[in-house]
């Protein structure tokens, strides 16, 4: 260390001033180099005091980094879990406002289950009201429409008969027109079945294009070569069975009018 190089060197001086001296006495170098050396040995006594001091303090330091350190590991992980708390609460909300989404879409979804019940009520009453109706109609008037084999075409004569019974309708208020077709034994029973149809469509075309009957009125049906009203195996028969029958149906007031008294 550098106190004992001080040490030494102040050892060599004395011993070169009492060599100089030469007269100098023993005593008088003790005199003067003991106070010296107390005071060095003092010197480094307080140096390592001091070098001690030091170390702790570099302990201290060390100590207050050690804890410098867990205190920031610590508020890392306390960031940590300040996000995912963060994250979770954000996804707590996106859940709750899904939950809202779908309370949202089943209320709507029952509102329209009551409206459709609502409609299916009123309907179920139109339809008991209808039915009511049917069955106070009486029969006014029915026409037998002939047509030519395999054809939809009306004759001149079925017009006419069309065109009566269209005016025996437009004087009535309440009224319903039923129009049923038929065709001969004659092909396949597929094939008479939709020319039926056609039949009874062409009927109805007429009815409403030619004397504006609403349509709401006519029940339309097609029923091949079921019901023949005549012998399939006769050429008269069979002209007869193929045909489109047309009932006019009106209200009976009598009836009506009787149901609604208490």
């Amino acid at each position: 260390m550098h106190i004992s190089r001080f040490k030494t060197a102040a050892a060599v001086a004395a011993m070169t001033i009492a060599t100089l001296a030469g007269c100098a006495s023993k005593k008088y170098v003790r005199t003067r180099v003991e106070p010296l050396e107390a005071r060095v040995d003092g010197l480094e006594k307080k140096t390592k005091q001091q070098a001690g001091s030091i170390e702790e303090l570099e302990r201290g330091v060390s100590r207050a980094d050690e804890r410098a350190g867990g205190a920031d590991f610590k508020a890392q992980q306390a960031a940590r879990e300040a996000a995912k708390a963060s994250e979770l609460a954000g996804q707590g909300i996106e859940q709750a406002k899904e939950a809202n989404r779908v309370g949202a879409e089943a209320g709507k979804a029952a509102g329209d289950a009551r409206s459709l019940a609502d409609q299916g009520i009123r309907k179920a009453g139109d339809v008991e009201q209808r039915m009511y109706l049917l069955d106070n109609f009486k029969l006014a008037t029915s026409e037998k429409v002939l047509f030519a084999v395999a054809s939809t075409r009306l004759s001149e004569e079925a017009k006419a008969q069309l065109d009566a019974m269209a005016a025996t309708a437009a004087g009535k208020r309440r009224y319903v027109v039923e129009v049923q077709g038929f065709t001969d034994k004659t092909g396949p029973a597929e094939f008479n079945l939709e020319l039926s149809r056609r039949r009874a469509s062409e009927v109805v075309r007429y009815l409403t294009v030619s004397h504006k009957v609403p349509l709401h009125r006519i029940h339309l049906l097609g029923f091949g070569s079921e019901t023949p009203v005549a012998d399939n195996a006769t050429r008269d028969g069979r002209r007869q069975n193929r045909r489109v029958e047309v009932k006019l149906y009106e209200a009976d007031l009598t009836a009506t009018a009787s149901a609604s008294t208490p």
